[in-house]
Order: structure tokens, then C-alpha cells, then sequence
């Protein structure tokens, strides 16, 4: 039997369901049940029966899933595989610019991992970023983090001139 045959019998038998972020290998892609980016895989996996779930991404993907699925095992392959930009930004950092920032609120991109994600008022995507900012009173200050890309997009979008940035 060769591998992709052996892995899809073994998904069956274990009831597990695959999810690959669109990064990874064709053949890891062709493997699984489904292939998208962090936000669409989090989608399939909150909605799943499967009882385990692999997920073929990066550590930040995996945690969003176990927050989204408690009563699912999640499985990822290589514990070692990082997102360069979640780790910019740790809890120990976003608590230390909260207590600089008492009243400020802090929205942070999902890219950033469960510990940070602890310390944030909101979580938001590339997508529903602006929009989240937006709904934040104009009077309170916005610590975003940890893409200042993505936070200076948002800045410019929201006319925000009470928002700071953290990252990189």
C-alpha cells in the first residue's frame, strides 16, 4: 500500500479529519479533507463531528483550533513549526503594555499564540480587522498587534489617531 492510501485508510479508521493550510506541500494538500487559509481551517474545524482533528499548519493554527474544539484532540504534526510573526509578540509583552495603557482596548491579529490571544479584548483577521477597530468608541486608545502592516492599515482605514501599534 503507498503512503496517500495508508494515511486515508488510518484517517477512517481513527476518525480524524485533515486540515492543511494552503502553505503547505501538494502532498500534504492532497491528503487532506480540507485546505484553506487559518480562519477558513478554524471554521471546518468548529464545525466537524470527527473526534481528532490534524491540523498541518503552525502552532498558533492548531491552538486556534483546541480554543474553538475542546471536546476535539488536535494534533499537529511538527510542534516546532512557528509563524515568524506570532512569535514577535509574547503575554509577558501585551501585559506590560496593557498596565502602560490601563484604559486602552487591545486587538490583536490571529496570528499571535493562545497566551496572547488570553490577554486581548478582541481577536480579529486581515479581514474583519478595520471593522473591529470601528466598533471600538473613537475615545478609547487601540493597542493592535503584533502586524504593523496590517495595524497601519487599519490606522489609515479607521482615521485612528489613538492607535499603537506592538510588532513588527
Amino acid at each position: 500500500m503507498d503512503l496517500k492510501s495508508e494515511i486515508l485508510k488510518l484517517k477512517e479508521q481513527k476518525d480524524v479529519l485533515i486540515l492543511a493550510h494552503n502553505y503547505q506541500l501538494p502532498e500534504v494538500q492532497d491528503v487532506a479533507d480540507y485546505v484553506g487559509d487559518s480562519l477558513g481551517l478554524s471554521r471546518q474545524a468548529a464545525k466537524t463531528n470527527h473526534r481528532t482533528i490534524l491540523f498541518c499548519g503552525v502552532h498558533f493554527m492548531a491552538e486556534t483550533a483546541a480554543i474553538v474544539c475542546p471536546d476535539k484532540k488536535v494534533l499537529i504534526p511538527d510542534l516546532s513549526a512557528g509563524c515568524s510573526l506570532a512569535d514577535t509578540i509574547n503575554a509577558d509583552q501585551v501585559k506590560k503594555w496593557k498596565s502602560e495603557h490601563p484604559s486602552a482596548v487591545t486587538v490583536g491579529y490571529v496570528n499571535t499564540s493562545a497566551e496572547v490571544k488570553a490577554e486581548l479584548d478582541y481577536c480579529c483577521t486581515s479581514s474583519n480587522a478595520v471593522n473591529v477597530v470601528k466598533s471600538i468608541p473613537v475615545d478609547k486608545e487601540v493597542l493592535f498587534l503584533p502586524d504593523m502592516f496590517l495595524g497601519s492599515y487599519v490606522a489609515k482605514m479607521t482615521d485612528r489617531k489613538n492607535m499603537y501599534i506592538l510588532g513588527r
